[in-house]
């Protein structure tokens, strides 16, 4: 631990990250800025090679490029959830909305699209991390809940109580904004606090993330009378269905 202008600031090294990629430049770079972090990295040329160093040790996050020889990052994402919710970011240089679709639907965590930003992909390393341990201080069997709808902090589910208790399914940074939202539900949350707060990027970084996923939301609640309405001009707050 190292202690620095009277705040406590713990080392990262403990936290153990695998790349894979076969650009030497993009795995070496992004490799460089996470290891000025503090945090353990090892790099591999394909996911054929990190999987197999994941099942003899396993990692505490891992970040996938689609496109490389052998079985391509969407196939050892695949393989990597059958045993584990490890988080896993995937990187790919097709920008297409079903790339997306599919790495969130095998259980992707977050998605970039080449070229990346090394600092952008850092702070949302951060940001993971910090919701971990977040979600490890949080009482056992505590429930949220606004309108009809419940989510459940310890297992992770979200229900529709009027649609006789049906699971909505939300991927982690959908689930992590409604928490962030109902947990403040009296007030509205800026964008730049929801980028700071459930991805760890800074008011200077430009992305529509947010947004985003605040439309992907939108959509998995139109069957539920919560609504999540939009702050003009500043952020979002939860209201319900007149």
């Amino acid at each position: 631990m190292k202690i620095k202008n009277g705040d406590c600031q713990i080392m990262n090294t403990e936290k153990l990250i695998y790349i894979a990629d076969d650009e030497p430049h993009i795995k070496e770079l992004i490799k460089s800025f996470l290891e000025k972090e503090r945090y353990d990295v090892q790099a591999f040329d394909n996911g054929d090679d990190l999987f197999k160093a994941f099942l003899k040790k396993k990692s505490d996050l891992i970040i996938l490029d689609i496109m490389m020889p052998g079985s391509d990052g969407l196939v050892i994402c695949n393989k990597i959830r059958r045993t584990s919710d490890v988080p896993i970011i995937i990187l790919t240089a097709r920008d297409s909305d079903a790339d997306y679709a599919e790495g969130i639907t095998l259980g992707s965590d977050d998605y970039f699209t080449k070229p990346v930003s090394p600092m952008k992909l850092v702070m949302r390393v951060r940001a993971i991390f910090r919701r971990i341990e977040m979600d490890k201080k949080a009482p056992e069997n505590q429930f949220l809940h606004f309108s009809d709808v419940e989510i459940d902090l310890a297992g992770k589910t979200v229900v529709n109580k009027s649609g006789g208790g049906e699971e909505i399914q939300l991927t982690p940074n959908e689930f992590n904004l409604l928490v962030y939202l109902m947990e403040n539900q009296a007030r509205a949350v800026s964008r730049d606090e929801l980028l700071d707060k459930i991805w760890g990027f800074n008011a200077d970084i430009e992305t529509r993330v947010a947004d985003d996923t605040v439309k992907r939301l939108r959509k998995k609640l139109s069957q539920t009378n919560l609504v999540v309405d939009t702050v003009w001009g500043f952020g979002f707050r939860l209201k319900e269905k007149k």
